[in-house]
């Protein structure tokens, strides 16, 4: 080993060789690509104080999701929970409703914030009432999505990962949401709006601001080019039938808890 005044040496002598009018390496960040931090900040308005509690009508929802589970298995229940605790409240989960699902499944308050740190689907932070989620990967990036960004942001008058004032519209880029055959593309809440242009999209921010998105189409998206989902000039060419849904053995969990050396039988695998 070298001694450390040799090391701290050759350190200050390394230094010395580089050239000292060489300008510093800046990092300009051209994507945002997350709507929050990986750890929760107390605001006046999300708190692990805060009152969260599902609403009589959610409650029900709360049973039948959990039905789906062996009783031992309460835990698988978190996605669907958490999604439910933030339809219920806006659009967003406060740390408040992530303990609620905590303890309706019996877990640490830890593995439910695991989860929804994990998964962009659910929001930490406030979101306006329509969530624009632009995607940016390379097949709508290569038809267009910089230029509806751009649209976006001066329509609104917000940059990447911010809200209007009115708390109506948040704009993020993101990665794919799988529907690169329509391209450019965004996610606004659940609904898929598809092969954009400058105008569309335009005339899709104004039917928002009105209340009035428009509706799906048929197959569950909108391409906003009069075409029918992905179909080619030649129509609908394959997938004419719809296939059987398996078979699933409606007593599987009759005796509420499930052993783990079963549970692929007991869940039809």
């Amino acid at each position: 080993l070298f001694p450390t005044t040799t090391m701290l040496s050759a350190a200050r002598l390394l230094t010395r060789r580089l050239p000292s009018s060489a300008p510093a390496a800046v990092a300009v960040q051209t994507r945002y690509m997350g709507s929050a931090e990986s750890f929760h900040i107390n605001t006046p308005d999300n708190t692990p104080e805060t009152y969260f509690d599902f609403t009589e009508e959610n409650y029900k929802f709360v049973t039948k999701i959990l039905s789906k589970y062996p009783a031992n298995y309460k835990q698988s229940g978190i996605i669907p929970l958490l999604d439910l605790a933030q339809r219920q409240h806006g659009g967003w989960l406060p740390v408040a409703a992530m303990d609620k699902v905590a303890s309706i499944v019996e877990a640490a308050p830890t593995r439910v914030y695991e989860v929804a740190s994990f998964y962009t689907m659910f929001n930490r932070t406030k979101v306006g009432k329509y969530f624009i989620q632009l995607c940016g990967t390379t097949p709508c990036m290569i038809c267009g999505s910089e230029d509806i960004k751009k649209v976006i942001e001066k329509h609104l008058g917000i940059k990447n990962g911010e809200t209007t004032k009115d708390g109506m519209f948040t704009l993020l880029e993101v990665e794919c949401l799988g529907a690169c055959a329509n391209a450019p593309m965004i996610q606004l809440n659940d609904d898929y709006y598809e092969c954009l242009t400058a105008k569309t999209i335009v005339e899709l921010l104004e039917a928002c601001k009105e209340g009035k998105p428009p509706a799906m189409g048929r197959w569950g998206s909108l391409p906003m080019n009069g075409q029918v989902s992905c179909e080619g000039p030649l129509g609908k060419t394959s997938l004419w039938e719809v296939p059987a849904p398996p078979k699933v053995d409606v007593e599987r969990f009759k005796g509420g808890e499930v052993d783990p050396a079963s549970v692929k039988e007991h869940m039809s695998y």
